[in-house]
């Protein structure tokens, strides 16, 4: 790997702009920084999910596999023309997706975001991840973006709301179910 950071504070990023992985400075508002940051946050939102204690080993292994494609992702975005992230990468996620999902029952109902911590949590990380593919796209309206970015936060964040779903069953026994007002 590259060099370490000795230092935390730089002072280069007191006027406003910040470094690019391609050592290009654009202000930190720039579409592009948007959208990296908005990954990381995502990034941050799967790892409170995983900090809560108790959860099944196969979301704790498919969630800490997401954090570290959600670095690479954000490590595309950061340097242009990188690429981290393959078709091979949103393929993993739909087989997850439809393995969690297998042994839900259907849904009939809107759910509530809750059930308990874990999957409130996740429900959290999961309108996060909606906001970084966003982002994402804002960015791929004004300069390039390979697909698959796009691609894989969209299925993240079905793949957050199912794995909510088993967090809550988990967790609560069920998931909160909405209830229309008549």
């Amino acid at each position: 790997m590259g060099h370490r950071l000795s230092r935390i504070y730089t002072r280069t990023g007191d006027d406003g702009s910040t470094g690019l992985g391609d050592g290009v400075r654009v202000p930190k508002e720039h579409l592009r920084v948007e959208a990296y940051g908005t990954v990381d946050e995502a990034n941050s939102a799967v790892g409170m999910v995983l900090a809560v204690p108790g959860l099944p080993p196969a979301v704790v292994d498919c969630l800490t596999d997401v954090q570290h494609r959600l670095f690479d992702l954000g490590g595309e975005l950061c340097m242009p023309g990188h690429r981290a992230i393959h078709a091979a990468d949103v393929e993993q996620l739909e087989r997850l997706l439809d393995g969690f999902n297998e042994a839900l029952p259907p849904l009939k109902d809107f759910i509530l975001p809750g059930g308990g911590p874990a999957a409130a949590a996740c429900h959290l990380a999961r309108t996060v991840a909606r906001r970084a593919e966003r982002r994402v796209w804002a960015l791929a309206r004004a300069e390039d973006v390979a697909p698959e970015v796009p691609q894989y936060l969209n299925r993240l964040s079905d793949l957050l709301f199912v794995v909510a779903r088993v967090l809550a069953r988990h967790e609560h026994g069920s998931e909160v179910l909405w209830r229309h007002r008549r």
